[in-house]
């Protein structure tokens, strides 16, 4: 477990107990596994919003309690579209997870991101369509804060960990603008000449979704962006092709295990206590004697700190 976190927050909202709480790491292509994972046990976990990606794996790395789960399946079956991200962040929280990392593959949108550097992004633009992105509606509603979606405490001690275990030769770029598409394509030059114009420094299809339900479950997010091509914007470069990205990114994923076991040494220390873990303390609009039973008992895992548990039994 991770030892008790350093409190550094205000006496309203007050923060949850961390000392039992687990690390979340979710792989995106080309990492279904953590190497250096030990005492691995695979897990089925049923949540109201359906199945997760896949099984999640709980382990220790670096004597830490680890939980895993490969975003697109072992076996990357899912589409960026097709991925439940409710249930993938649902079934993360409910096994305890706090601080949730995402490792993922970009594309660069600056001549200076490189392919084979990292990013550790700060900030998001959205231009996904049709993804359930809340756990709310259905008769609740609730309006938590993005205006920071990642988690600058765990934000930094990534960064820290990823400058420090990258191979020599390789880069981190601290802070950036992932711009989140839907995919699965690729962008065409004029779009991704448009992002460029908008300052973006990444582009992916999946980081966004999960950031913003991690930020309803009051799990504290960050990522490590793997760049493996130039987008399609770079006329001295070839249009990214899925060989180009999986060649590359199999060279960063072999840096991944450093960074990780790094990361876990500094969370074992120091776990950061995060806004995001009291998210929904001012975020809850709707009584919740006017929420549905159902809604209610969704959502129980996350709003219990603030109305208390719900018992489908006593309110039958």
């Amino acid at each position: 477990m991770v030892a008790r976190a350093k409190l550094e927050c205000k006496e309203t909202p007050t923060m949850p107990d961390l000392s039992q709480a687990r690390v979340g790491v979710i792989g995106g292509s080309g990492l279904y596994s953590i190497p250096g994972l030990r005492q691995v046990e695979e897990r089925t976990v049923d949540t109201p919003f359906g199945a997760p990606s896949d099984q999640l794996r709980l382990g220790e790395l670096e004597g830490v309690e680890t939980v895993f789960l490969a975003r697109h399946g072992r076996h990357h079956h899912l589409l960026p579209s097709e991925v439940p991200y409710r249930a993938n962040i649902w079934a993360m929280r409910s096994l305890g997870v706090r601080w949730l990392i995402s490792l993922s593959a970009v594309g660069s949108l600056q001549e200076h991101l490189q392919p084979r550097d990292m990013v550790v992004p700060d900030q998001f633009i959205d231009r996904t369509r049709d993804r359930p992105a809340s756990f709310f509606g259905d008769g609740c509603v609730a309006h938590v804060s993005l205006a920071d979606p990642f988690c600058p405490n765990l934000s930094a001690l990534l960064a820290d960990a990823a400058e420090q275990g990258l191979p020599e030769g390789r880069r981190l770029h601290r802070g950036g603008t992932y711009l989140c598409m839907e995919g699965p394509a690729f962008s065409t030059r004029a779009e991704s000449k448009l992002y460029r114009s908008w300052d973006c420094s990444v582009i992916g299809m999946t980081n966004h979704t999960e950031a913003r339900l991690a930020r309803e479950a009051e799990v504290a997010y960050a990522s490590l962006s793997m760049v493996t091509d130039f987008d399609c914007w770079h006329e001295d470069h070839d249009a990214v092709s899925v060989e180009m990205v999986i060649g590359n990114l199999q060279a960063n994923a072999s840096a991944t295990e450093p960074i990780l076991s790094g990361l876990m040494q500094r969370l074992k220390q120091d776990p950061p206590a995060s806004p995001a873990h009291t998210a929904l303390a001012n975020a809850l609009i709707t009584p919740k004697d006017q929420v549905t039973e159902q809604t209610r008992s969704n959502l129980d895992l996350f709003t219990t700190p603030y109305w208390g548990p719900f018992d489908q039994a006593s309110a039958s």
